[in-house]
């Protein structure tokens, strides 16, 4: 019975043979290896039997040169299912179509969520979501992958601290963290402006309070340059009795100060880059597993050196993640650049990133005026570089004033 088993799915006819002695073609049959079940005897002339829908080339030949009629009566299995299904084009195409439709439904996004963060942030972030592309109707295809809106989503909104995104389905749902922005806290009432760099007094702006210091002095951090105790004046109790009382204000000022900064940079005399010309092209893919199947962009470009970023998309049938995605490449030109400087121009260029550095340490606010080698040396085709920069800067911080009991 094993031989005759599963021959639903592969098909199965149903013969009559008609003729002389009947069950002898039967026989014929089996010793010639074609498989026959449920041979039943239809009349004293014919017979009945199942063959596989393989075998019936094989029934051909073999009533060839004998004397028999071989009717096929019936049809059974999925083949014979499927021919009368395709035969109906209404209901193929039909089917073919919701397919379709379904799987079209399915890739595109419906809805986006947003949690843990309050209203006003969750605003800014669906107003970047929106010109990024990801809002409901959108086709997924053409959204970025959710690392890179993640990161997008981080650098355009700083109250973020944290925003993690992934798709479900056709779902993005995004959980933020809100940033917790410590600002200093500004002292207030009655206070002093001290130092808090070494430095020599350029420009003093003063608003409140009894200047301490001159222009060109030099300062150590903690010296008073703006006190709040201004000069003591006398007045009467209600005894008569007279009490020399001081005047306590909120210093308020600028004071700009030069201040030095000691660092040091290497910079390599040669380097090697890599720049994309922004010549590039596109392909399409199908993936199943590792294997792609070319959609569109049969032919290589005709670039010497080609940087490749492939984006994948998964796709969906509902919910279900299918085991097919869709791939879209891009090549772009690159072309291989080698710098090549003398030692002058890598020292330029050293003090060029050395200000540079210090400029993103200190803020906008602070001023470069100059700067000064100390020392400079060439090892292993790098310059090393030790630099002393002078720095234009408010050095001023308050410091509250404690007046006692």
């Amino acid at each position: 019975m094993k031989q005759i088993q599963g021959s639903f799915i592969t098909g199965y006819v149903t013969i009559v043979v008609k003729g002389h002695m009947p069950e002898l073609f039967f026989q014929d049959c089996i010793n010639k290896g074609v498989m026959v079940w449920e041979i039943k005897r239809v009349d004293k002339q014919a017979c009945s039997g199942n063959i596989k829908l393989q075998d019936i080339n094989k029934i051909k030949k073999i009533k060839r040169g004998k004397n028999y009629k071989v009717s096929f009566v019936n049809k059974k299995g999925y083949p014979f299912i499927l021919s009368r299904f395709f035969r109906r084009k209404e209901i193929f195409i039909g089917m073919v179509l919701s397919i379709l439709f379904i799987f079209f439904l399915s890739n595109i996004v419906w809805k986006v969520e947003v949690t843990g963060v309050p209203k006003d942030i969750e605003e800014k972030i669906n107003k970047q979501l929106n010109n990024y592309g990801v809002h409901p109707g959108a086709w997924s295809f053409s959204v970025d992958k959710p690392g890179e809106i993640q990161r997008m989503l981080t650098d355009d909104i700083p109250e973020l601290l944290w925003v993690g995104v992934h798709k479900k389905g056709t779902t993005f749902i995004l959980e933020g963290v809100e940033k917790t922005i410590v600002e200093e806290e500004e002292v207030q009432g009655p206070r002093n402006l001290i130092a808090t760099k070494k430095g020599v007094i350029k420009n003093m702006y003063v608003s409140k309070g009894l200047p301490k210091v001159e222009i060109n002095d030099y300062v150590e951090p903690g010296d008073i340059l703006v006190s709040g105790t201004l000069n003591e004046v006398e007045t009467s109790d209600d005894e008569g009795e007279k009490k020399n009382k001081s005047i306590v204000v909120a210093s308020e000022g600028e004071i700009i100060a030069n201040t030095w900064y000691e660092t040091e940079v290497t910079v390599p005399i040669q380097a090697n880059y890599e720049l994309l010309t922004g010549n590039h092209e596109k392909k399409y893919y199908l993936g199943f597993g590792d294997f792609h199947l070319p959609v569109w962009g049969f032919e290589s470009p005709d670039y010497e050196h080609t940087h490749r970023e492939d984006t994948e998309n998964a796709l969906y049938f509902f919910k279900w993640k299918l085991p097919i995605s869709f791939i879209e490449t891009t090549l772009s030109e690159k072309t291989y650049n080698a710098i090549e400087r003398t030692k002058e121009e890598a020292i330029q260029a050293g003090i060029q990133q050395a200000k540079q550095e210090l400029q993103l340490q200190l803020g906008q606010d602070a001023e470069i005026i100059s700067e000064k080698v100390l020392h400079e040396s060439v090892e292993n085709g790098k310059v090393k570089l030790s630099l002393y920069i002078t720095v234009e800067e408010d050095i001023a911080k308050a410091q509250p004033i404690n007046q006692g009991d």
